[in-house]
């Protein structure tokens, strides 16, 4: 889909999720065979015509204003965000020559020293996909306890949190309200792909995401958009039970964003946090000293008495 169609798309979504009743257009006690508002009704609150809103929802006017799409957003009732993603998509709609691919992801050395900083509290650097690119031991053990914790180590196995929150029974059973972390997910990946809609990845991703999960489908297509800044989640970790933990993502400059997840002070969520901790300590530990005894095992086969022989 190009930048035109995605700009149609969005526009047409939204215009049907508005009533006439949260816009305040009268409707006379009519009946409707569509939902949400007309486009003549939509052009007449925005300040412009019907046609060239039309034009503008078909893809054939692709030099919209700032200042008009301005007032298509307060006719929408959109909040920032969504005010955004709709600049966003008028200028992937607009015909520019070859994009550059994005750069490959990396944890910078700063990053990095702030997750090291971050040790008591659980962390996770995420790429714009939603790919980890980085967890300390204690955001490992709350977000994918389940998962080889190098794996973000290696390109070609790095965790997903899209995938994970989608795809893996494991996380999804990790969410009390599983469908509100869902919604804060697709939100985001949506603001995203506005950003770069150049991003093949990204839209392979999504492509992915929507063939494999029906739930991932149908929230894509309500084109709702919101940036993963500060929210709540009642969590039912497997080994210490529930807690509430307050996720909030960091942004340190262009780049890879840092998600953090904290407690109240004094709270339940926060004693079973630091239970989380011993754990994840202990068996931090326990993997430490099981490496060396594997890496000895070949070289006690050469001793004396050990030897293989050569059939």
């Amino acid at each position: 889909m190009n930048g035109k169609s995605r700009l149609g798309e969005f526009l047409r979504t939204r215009r049907s999720q508005l009533s006439p009743d949260e816009a305040e257009v009268p409707t006379y006690g009519e009946r409707r065979r569509v939902p949400g508002l007309r486009r003549e009704e939509l052009a007449l609150l925005a300040g412009v015509s019907a046609s060239y809103y039309a034009r503008l929802e078909q893809g054939h006017s692709m030099n919209a204003s700032p200042e008009v799409l301005d007032a298509i957003a307060r006719a929408l009732r959109l909040d920032e965000s969504e005010r955004l993603h709709l600049l966003d998509l008028a200028r992937s709609a607009k015909p520019r020559g070859r994009g550059r691919r994005p750069a490959p992801e990396r944890v910078t050395e700063a990053t990095g020293q702030l997750l090291d900083a971050l040790a008591d509290v659980p962390a996770i650097v995420v790429g714009r996909r939603s790919d980890v690119l980085a967890w300390n031991r204690l955001g490992h053990a709350l977000f994918a306890g389940h998962l080889d914790p190098g794996a973000p180590d290696l390109p070609d196995q790095r965790p997903n949190m899209a995938r994970l929150v989608f795809l893996d029974a494991h996380t999804r059973e990790l969410y009390t309200h599983w469908p509100s972390k869902a919604r804060a997910v697709v939100g985001n990946l949506r603001m995203v792909a506005g950003q770069y809609p150049e991003d093949s990845a990204l839209h392979a991703l999504v492509g992915e995401l929507s063939a494999k999960s029906e739930d991932f489908a149908s929230l894509w297509a309500d084109h709702r958009v919101k940036a993963c800044t500060v929210a709540d989640y009642e969590m039912r970790h497997p080994l210490v039970g529930a807690l509430t933990v307050t996720q909030q993502t960091l942004n340190v400059g262009p780049g890879p964003t840092v998600v953090v997840a904290t407690t109240r002070a004094g709270s339940p969520s926060r004693t079973t946090l630091a239970l989380l901790a011993e754990v994840a300590t202990e068996a931090g530990a326990t993997a430490a000293t099981a490496a060396p005894a594997t890496a000895a095992a070949p070289a006690a086969s050469s001793r004396p008495g050990n030897r293989v022989s050569d059939s």
